[in-house]
């Protein structure tokens, strides 16, 4: 198996640090659900688990059809835009605050205990 090469001094050994590092993972903390990619597709899929939302959705498909329409198409779409856009942000907040304490926590001192 791989083991692990500690190099105490980076002064003349910074490039094999730099080329041994790159096979291990780092020890950060991440605690947050989204990145600034997957945000969007992975927010809408969490809320469209909740029936009430694929309800609304189902009203809007449902008007889109002509036999079918009983108000505007845009009137029908506004709650469930609505709903989507608060909890979208709301969830991107709570993401974000979490963001910034993992760098905080990442970012702290530390003691090591050293024979």
């Amino acid at each position: 198996g791989k083991h692990r090469i500690v190099i105490p001094c980076l002064g003349h050994f910074k490039e094999e640090y730099e080329k041994v590092s790159k096979l291990y993972m780092n020890n950060k903390i991440r605690t947050t659900k989204y990145t600034l990619l997957n945000f969007l597709p992975r927010n809408l899929f969490e809320q469209f688990h909740r029936v009430a939302n694929l309800y609304f959705l189902f009203l809007v498909i449902l008007n889109w059809v002509p036999l079918v329409e009983a108000f505007q198409k845009e009137i029908t779409m506004l709650p469930l835009v609505a709903v989507l856009t608060i909890i979208a942000v709301k969830d991107g907040l709570e993401d974000y605050s979490k963001y910034k304490m993992d760098k905080q926590i990442n970012n702290l001192l530390t003691k090591v205990y050293s024979r």
